[in-house]
Parts: structure tokens; C-alpha cells; sequence
């Protein structure tokens, strides 16, 4: 648990209208498809890029006297994800059909959880920089199910439905109103994202629709959103309206950012803010109208008949709390703490599950901080710039770890570590054996080191002189030995000779 750590929270962002200054209040409702081989209430596989509606039981197309079977797993993961945001998990939760029509909803309503939640309020802190965080309140998790999809691009005439996504189990995580800028936004659904990632709860892939957000924007005066955390009264805060279905960070960042803008410009004209959906368009840059705001009564809500009240035991709950991996944040401070990493480099490394698991398998009985800069500087580099992640990493762990013990044990320089990774890289072997093969061993005989300083200073007379009387000149003796030995000479011994040498 990370309650010890002290942190301080930003400042508000502040924005210049017209007439006055305001500020931004934000709240996320996020859309996380639970990572499970089946639906929320039928066996049809969630595998993605399926052929069209190939994917699709009986129960999710709605078929005559089809019932619902609710999936335990999927419910194991929602009360997983709730542990890992410190939230409280309700043993008592149930269904509510949410009713609407539209072509991708074959049933005609949405099993949904209003009334009941499987999960409570808990909290995610998101870094904004070092020692800079902001605690953002979790209202809820419920779990329901997502629709199908409408494709209106295949036929100028026709629209067409895909429904390979009904059914398949979301978890929507409702945040409270704590957000207070367009980056912080931003941050929280990553941090959001981050922790799934460590769970295995959602794999977080927005490009996929796996994982998007509806933002709550509105904009209020100085001092009122304090008003409002004293009295919890929301009628010190500005009507807020919704932006749809967002599934980029910089799409949010920009969508809150032009809608923030649109509120203030309407009211300081003496106009009003009309709480309703918007959707963002990223080629124009705006939101435009989509719906007016739907209160839940507009849904008309109903416990599902076919559905039993879920009721889960604190054993259960219990027993997942055992199985629960260490989370992005008490990583971090683990790496800080324990490996001497900076804080930048230890949040670099548990940025991504995969990368914290790689870079944990390099240092393993190794020098943090030396393993650490391989895995960032070199590996990730390397991977960075040839769009690759570290999965598919054509130098492993265990190689990038027997580099690391080359270089500690003396045997090669850090300039020819830098060529043998390259060897690695693109051939692959084994380190050790590479080294020997090619003769890269580093030469540490301080007689052949030897000879090779004099037989530089002394064809070089002039350069001596120069080093004597300016000894940061002498650096260019090292380098010179260093090239003519091929980079094998043992810079440490190099760097003490020639100093020795010139008198220095």
C-alpha cells in the first residue's frame, strides 16, 4: 500500500476568458472491456477481428426464450480491478435492463448495474511530475454489456451491423468530478490503463475499442469548485456536458481543451451551457451536438427478471485479494528504494507490465542502476526507434544480463559492449561465447597497456607539451590508445598511465 507517500496535488489550471478567469472540471467515465475468452451472459468468444457477426450466441442476438448465464470470470475480474484501486467490493450487487433502441442493441436494452454495483468507491493517484499527484475519487465499477457495431461506410445506400461485440463484458469506471485539466485527464485514464495492464483485467487497447472514455467537461469560476468539495453541492459547479466514445489520449486532451473553450465563450455572451452528448471531430478539431443528456429515468431502468441478485462471499473476495500482483505504483517505489533507480527512470521502467518484467529479469543479481541504463538507453532506443515493443525484442533478458556481466567482470569495455549488443541484435548467440570467438576480450595486461602509452606520447612530442601545460589535453592521449588497441585496452588503466605518464 502507498497511503505513506506524501505528494502535492497541482494547482488548477486556470483559463482567461473574456471577462474573467475559469477553471476546468472534469469527470471520466471509463469503458474497459474485461479481458475474458467469453461474453458476460453467453460462451461466444471476445476474440477481436473475427469475421462479422461470427462471434454471436443466441442469447447476445436475442433470440426467443434465450436467458442469460452470467459469467463468473468475468465478475472475478471486476472485483479484481476494484482491489487494485483500493475500492470497496459489495457482496450484495444486481442487473438493471437499461432500455433503448438503436440497431445495435438486438435486445433492446443494455443489462447494466445502476442501482448496485459490484464495486464501490476507491482511488487512483496519477502523477502529474515528481512529488506531484493528483488523488482522483472513484465513485463506482459495474459491470454490463457492450453493443454491436454500426458500419455506415461499405454501401452509399445501406447500413450494415456487426454484432460480434454484443454482449462482451465492460467495466465502466466512473470517476468523480477531481480532475482539473486536459493533461490531467489524459494521465489519469493512462494511469487507468496502467494498473488494468498489471492485472490483466483489460488489456487497454484503445485503438481496438478495448478501452475508451466519455468525458464529463464543465468550467466554473475560482473558488466554487472548493465550495463544491465543502458541501459536495454540485450547484456550485457549471453544467457539464458529455463527450462521447473517446478513445485517444491526445483526442481527449483536445476535445476537452475546445469544449472548455465553447462553455466560456457561451456564457460570458450571457448564454447558457445545455448539459447534452457531444461527439469530438478530430479532423475539425471541435465537438458538435449528438444527443441531448439522457438522466436515468430517460432509460427506464428495471431489475433484470432474468437475473438472480449477484451475491459473492468475502472468502471469494479474499481469495483474489491473495493472487493480486505488485501494482505499477509500489513497483516504482520498490525500484527507487531497493535498486537505487531515479524516480524518471524507475517510472520509464513500469511504464508497461512487459518492460518492468524484462528490466526486472536483467537486474536480477545484477547492478540496478547499470541494468537499468542498458534497458533504456540501448534496448529501448534501439526498440523505440524501429517501432517495436519489448516483446518482440530480438535481444533477450538473459543476453542483455550476460553484456551486464561481461562489462562487471572486466572482461569487456562499455564501447565494445556497445558493439557486442549490436552483434546480438542482428545475429544473436551467446555473449560469452561471442567474446571469446571474436577476441573482443577487453585487455586488462597493464605491460601491453603500457607499451602502448609510451609508444604514443613518444610520437607525439608536440601533444606532450600541450597536455603539460593544459591537462584536460590529455584525454586525447587516452582516446589514441584506446584506438590503437582496438577499443580493448581497459579505459580505467589507460586514463591512470597517462596521467601517470605526463605527470599529471
Amino acid at each position: 500500500m502507498l497511503d505513506h507517500l506524501e505528494f502535492t496535488a497541482p494547482e488548477a489550471r486556470r483559463i482567461a476568458g473574456a471577462t474573467s478567469d475559469w477553471e476546468l472540471v472534469i469527470g471520466l467515465e471509463v469503458h474497459a472491456q474485461v479481458s475474458s475468452r467469453a461474453k458476460l451472459f453467453s460462451g461466444a468468444s471476445t476474440v477481436f477481428g473475427a469475421e462479422p457477426n461470427s462471434n454471436v450466441a443466441f442469447v447476445d442476438a436475442a433470440m426467443p426464450g434465450m436467458l442469460p448465464v452470467l459469467n463468473e470470470y468475468c465478475v472475478e475480474q471486476a472485483v479484481r480491478t476494484g482491489l487494485g484501486l483500493k475500492a470497496a467490493i459489495n457482496l450484495f450487487s444486481a442487473f438493471d435492463r437499461k432500455n433503448y433502441f438503436y440497431p445495435d442493441l438486438p435486445q433492446g436494452y443494455q443489462i447494466s448495474q445502476l442501482y448496485h454495483p459490484i464495486v464501490g468507491e476507491g482511488e487512483i493517484i496519477v502523477d502529474i511530475a515528481p512529488g506531484v499527484a493528483r488523488r482522483v475519487r472513484i465513485e463506482r465499477i459495474h459491470l454490463e454489456q457492450d453493443a454491436g457495431k454500426s458500419i455506415h461506410d461499405m454501401d452509399p445506400n445501406m447500413s450494415f451491423v456487426d454484432f460480434n461485440r454484443t454482449g462482451v463484458a465492460l467495466m465502466e469506471i466512473v470517476s468523480r468530478p477531481d480532475i482539473r485539466s486536459a493533461e490531467e485527464a489524459a494521465a489519469y485514464v493512462s494511469k487507468l490503463r496502467q494498473i488494468m495492464r498489471y492485472l490483466g483485467t483489460c488489456d487497454g487497447n484503445m485503438q481496438n475499442g478495448n478501452l475508451r472514455a466519455d468525458v464529463n467537461v464543465s468550467v466554473c469560476k475560482p473558488g466554487a469548485y472548493e465550495r463544491y468539495q465543502e458541501t459536495q453541492d454540485f450547484s456550485h459547479l457549471g453544467t457539464r456536458c458529455e463527450i462521447k466514445n473517446m478513445n485517444s489520449l491526445r483526442f481527449i486532451q483536445q476535445a476537452i481543451e475546445y469544449e472548455a473553450r465553447r462553455q466560456i465563450a457561451l456564457i460570458e455572451d450571457g448564454k447558457q451551457v445545455v448539459q447534452e452528448t457531444r461527439l469530438y471531430d478530430p479532423d475539425r478539431g471541435e465537438t458538435r451536438s449528438m444527443r441531448s443528456k439522457e438522466e436515468a429515468h430517460d432509460y427506464r431502468y428495471f431489475p433484470d427478471p432474468d437475473l438472480l441478485p449477484l451475491e459473492i462471499e468475502q472468502a471469494w473476495v479474499d481469495s483474489i485479494n491473495a493472487t493480486m500482483p505488485e501494482l505499477p505504483d509500489a513497483k516504482k517505489a520498490r525500484f527507487v528504494r531497493d535498486l537505487g533507480l531515479s524516480e524518471y527512470d524507475a517510472a520509464v521502467l513500469t511504464a508497461e507490465v512487459e518492460n518492468a518484467d524484462f528490466f526486472e529479469a536483467v537486474a536480477n543479481g545484477r547492478d540496478g542502476k547499470m541494468a537499468a541504463n542498458w534497458v533504456i538507453n540501448e534496448l529501448f532506443g534501439r526498440l523505440n526507434k524501429q517501432g517495436m515493443g519489448v516483446s518482440e525484442s530480438p535481444v533477450s533478458a538473459d543476453q542483455l544480463g550476460g553484456v551486464i556481466d561481461l562489462i562487471a567482470k572486466g572482461e569487456i569495455s562499455g564501447k565494445i559492449a556497445k558493439d557486442l549488443f549490436e552483434i546480438l541484435w542482428t545475429e544473436g548467440g551467446d555473449p560469452a561465447q561471442i567474446v571469446e570467438a571474436r577476441g573482443m576480450k577487453q585487455v586488462t595486461d597493464l605491460g601491453e597497456i603500457e607499451a602502448a602509452v609510451d609508444r604514443i606520447i613518444a610520437e607525439n612530442p608536440a601533444q606532450v607539451e600541450k597536455a603539460k601545460a593544459n591537462p584536460k589535453l590529455a584525454g586525447w592521449f587516452v582516446g589514441q590508445v584506446l584506438k590503437a588497441t582496438g577499443g580493448k585496452a581497459n579505459p580505467a588503466a589507460v586514463n591512470e598511465l597517462v596521467a601517470q605518464k605526463l605527470g599529471q
